[in-house]
């Protein structure tokens, strides 16, 4: 760890001693949330600069020590807009934590789903935009490849206009551009977001495992809505599905009325929900980079129509999917030249798997 933090110092993040923290946060006065790796607080630096400080738990050492390294070792080394900004960070035989810039206005997911959805449809699309941006970044512009694996409307933090910026590293992975293997071990994510590859046994995890969760990010703006299936009998009511079937349909529009969003957003709503069926492809393959994702929900480029997603999910039943240990990811670019090429509905691998099964 301490070999780690040295090289770590020559970036950016600053080293903190825990009575820094303390001062900073009033000896730990205002809780702002917990979580399963420890509890995170409200705080200010001299310069009346807003913080929040994440102190890990120290029970789990091994698993909060994992955390640790990887959101220093990945979001301290980066800055973009709609990421949320590691400002330093405290780590001695005492105690571990994250120091974060504050976001004023916490987590999309209480405006999705609580009672007050106080945020218009002109803003929410404004956060898809940004949140897309933030993890285009991060496959795309970095020096080392970042995959999140966790990516979910909780993890979207807002500050005080509602400028989006994605947060939580703790399950975030580095991966060498050149790399064609890295193993994973054992599941990342949250259920309802994870991408239907973890529950195949060693199947390629790639980067567009983050991908297919944005897409039901998307899904759950444009419904205002939780995807998460519990019951074989609530998938028949699964909002994902009720897309496809709509656009298949050709009543998307009627749909993006019956979810209360007015005229002068339909259009971009409904680009909104296509390009959400593509990030929820079943294959990897067929996903967008997210730099594509971006420019078609701006409006850039032309979105061709979808094929049918879903397929996996449906043909071994929705409460069947779970992740496997022992996955693995190849860093190839393999999949993005899908997308600089004509896009046609070809049979995937997983519609070739599903039809010999």
């Amino acid at each position: 760890m301490e070999k780690f933090l040295q090289e770590l110092a020559k970036d950016k993040p600053v080293r903190f001693t825990a009575q820094q923290l303390c001062d900073f946060t009033s000896n730990y006065s205002t809780r702002l949330g917990s979580g399963g790796f420890g509890d995170v607080y409200r705080g200010q630096f001299p310069n009346g600069v807003k913080i929040a400080v994440k102190v890990l738990k120290k029970g789990s050492e091994g698993a909060a020590g994992e955390q640790f390294m990887a959101e220093v070792g990945t979001i301290g080394k980066t800055y973009h807009i709609n990421l949320v900004r590691l400002y330093g960070f405290c780590y001695d035989q005492y105690m571990s934590a994250l120091v974060y810039e504050f976001m004023e206005n916490g987590s999309l997911d209480k405006y999705l789903f609580g009672e007050k959805q106080m945020i218009g449809w002109e803003k929410l699309h404004e956060i898809a935009v940004g949140t897309a941006k933030g993890i285009a970044y991060l496959h795309e512009e970095c020096q080392q490849r970042i995959i999140h694996y966790d990516i979910k409307p909780g993890n979207v933090l807002l500050d005080e206009n509602f400028f989006p910026k994605v947060a939580d590293f703790g399950l975030a992975k580095l991966c060498n551009r050149d790399s064609t293997h890295v193993s994973v071990i054992g599941c990342r994510g949250t259920p309802g977001y994870w991408a239907p590859e973890f529950s195949l046994r060693n199947h390629p995890i790639t980067y567009k495992c983050d991908v297919y969760s944005f897409g039901m990010v998307l899904f759950e703006i444009v419904g205002r809505r939780k995807n998460t299936v519990s019951s074989p009998s609530e998938s028949l009511d699964w909002f994902p599905k009720h897309v496809w079937e709509k656009y298949e349909k050709g009543e998307l529009t009627e749909m993006i009325v019956d979810c209360g969003i007015e005229e002068k957003d339909r259009e971009k709503a409904e680009r909104m929900s296509m390009v959400a069926l593509w990030c929820a492809q079943d294959s990897p393959e067929a996903r967008p980079p997210m730099s594509v994702v971006v420019k078609m929900m701006e409006g850039g480029v032309e979105i061709k129509p979808p094929p049918k997603p879903f397929r996996y999910l449906f043909s071994v039943g929705m409460n069947a999917v779970k992740p496997t240990a022992g996955s693995s990811f190849s860093s190839s670019e393999e999949s993005d030249s899908y997308w600089y090429k004509e896009t046609t509905p070809v049979m995937t691998k997983y519609e070739i798997q599903i039809a010999s099964s």
